[in-house]
């Protein structure tokens, strides 16, 4: 039987697994869904339990297609969700709190504890990054002080891919990505763990564990028990993947400097591959999880991009399916002109990350009047988050690093033509797509495939079949660009009023988070 590999991607609110050939192509897959648990208003965490249920029920899944021979399985790896705290485990290995993930934003008062007790400049100079609470260390700085006795039991804090490769192979090991995105205790430019800053931030060192690999190498291989219990071969390599938006820039061709990807799901990420690290640029850096000792992936994220139109149409449209509402709206909105009658929109329902990095930002419709209707609104949602792209990608241009003209969009969003139209016109870039599913759980078979010598992923080899969708109106252009000016004006105009509004307490409001 021919070699095959297994990737995984262990998402926010689902886990997918994919079965690759020797050549990339997909022959099997399976997807098993969750929810996020938000006990408290800003907080998002989960129990890794939920994660390793659903790894190993889409394995099954997987193995069970009859177009798969388990027999022909080499090597597995695992992509995650940026697992923010990382999972707190006692020297049994067992958690003790669920994971505090990207999306928690509980650690607002460690935040400003680091602002007015460290060297920020220095902090930047050594980690690539900046202070927030999406950041991890924030987060592992919450749990000291928040649950003192979870602390003290603390032996190791584990990335969710960390965690599923021990338990699959009995083995600790955290990749570079994984580690470079905590923030904080991670030397971006030496490629290790820095006890140093970890010192100044409060932090045990020894929680973090000793031994960083890249994201293409093997943690360990299965164990004995575990091949049992998935019907695969005992001892195949099970390598360490990496933090998911990295693996889907990967999987959408992104494998040397100046190759960017624009991953639109849910959230939004923008990741370019560059190789000096940047202090200031306002953007995420870390090892890249391709030839990561010399490639750094530099990233800028909306926390909620698909997520504001699915609350549009949950708000607007609570009597349609979604699709129906697509159905309804996409060719009304393309009809509109560009700035859907200089209607802007905010995207910012969760606070926001780069490169404004404001847990208390909210979002705002500005400019509505009389004449907007709902299609309206709804261009202006898709355009706010195009403005957000531009303004990542904004940030990423200064840091002086020559990138492709064309710009790749992988994830749900590719599914709307018009959104495409609207990317490609307030980018000023042609948009490119692919004809396959390519996402994070791809990269990650990529990266097994490249660890048994299956594949080659150097120069500009693409796994799949990349579509124009969209070149810029240069009349579109010049009216977004005149739109862009004013989105990026808004949040300093309105940044002192959404933080009041977020400080008024009254009895008649919902309990509020300290923050």
């Amino acid at each position: 039987m021919p070699p095959t590999v297994i990737g995984i991607d262990i998402g926010t609110q689902s886990t997918k697994a994919l079965v690759l050939d020797a050549q990339g192509r997909i022959i099997a897959s399976h997807q098993q869904g969750y929810r996020v648990d938000t006990p408290q208003p800003r907080w998002a965490e989960q129990w890794p339990e939920v994660w390793w249920r659903a790894m190993v029920d889409c394995i099954e899944g997987c193995l069970a297609d009859p177009e798969v021979d388990a027999s022909s399985v080499q090597a597995l790896c695992i992509s995650s969700l940026y697992g923010g705290s990382g999972i707190a485990v006692d020297a049994d290995m067992q958690p003790l709190h669920p994971c505090l993930i990207w999306m928690d934003r509980r650690a607002e008062s460690q935040v400003r504890w680091v602002q007015q007790h460290v060297d920020l400049a220095w902090l930047e100079a050594i980690t690539g990054n900046g202070v927030d609470s999406y950041y991890g260390f924030t987060k592992m700085m919450w749990l000291k002080q928040e649950r003192p006795d979870l602390w003290a039991d603390t032996r190791y804090l584990l990335p969710p891919n960390s965690y599923l490769a021990w338990r699959l192979t009995g083995e600790v090991a955290v990749d570079h990505s994984s580690a470079g995105n905590i923030g904080g205790v991670y030397d971006l430019r030496q490629r290790c763990w820095s006890s140093e800053t970890a010192a100044a931030l409060g932090l045990d060192f020894d929680k973090l564990p000793p031994r960083l690999v890249d994201s293409g190498d093997a943690v360990g291989g299965l164990s004995e028990a575990m091949a049992r219990q998935l019907g695969l071969a005992a001892n195949i390599p099970i390598i360490a993947g990496g933090v998911d938006a990295a693996m889907a820039t990967l999987a959408g061709g992104a494998t040397a400097p100046g190759h960017h990807v624009a991953m639109i799901g849910t959230s939004m990420c923008w990741g370019m591959i560059n190789q000096q690290p940047t202090a200031g640029s306002g953007l995420i850096s870390f090892p890249h999880v391709l030839n990561g000792q010399r490639d750094i992936y530099t990233f800028g994220g909306a926390l909620t991009a698909g997520a504001s139109v699915s609350w549009y149409l949950d708000t607007f449209f609570a009597d349609h399916e979604h699709g129906d509402a697509y159905a309804e709206l996409e060719p009304l909105a393309s009809a509109l002109p560009p700035g859907a009658d200089r209607l802007l929109f905010l995207p910012y329902l969760m606070g926001e990350r780069s490169p404004v990095w404001d847990a208390r930002a909210s979002a705002a419709f500005i400019g509505l009047n009389f004449t907007h209707r709902r299609e309206h609104m709804y261009r202006a949602v898709l355009e706010g988050v195009a403005y957000a792209l531009r303004h990542n990608m904004q940030a990423g241009e200064a840091m002086q690093v020559e990138l492709d003209p064309r710009l790749i969009v992988v994830g749900g969003v590719t599914q709307s033509d018009l959104w495409m139209q609207i990317i490609a016109d307030v980018t000023g870039r042609p948009v490119y797509t692919y004809r396959e599913n390519v996402e994070a759980a791809l990269g990650a078979g990529l990266l097994a495939a490249r660890h048994q010598g299956l594949l080659s992923l150097d120069g500009d080899a693409l796994h799949g079949t990349l579509i124009e969708r969209a070149t810029p109106d240069a009349e579109a252009q010049r009216t977004y660009d005149a739109l862009f000016q004013c989105y990026c004006d808004l949040y300093p105009a309105l940044q002192p009023l959404m933080h009041r509004l977020d400080a008024i307490d009254s009895p008649l409001l919902p309990g509020k988070d300290n923050h």
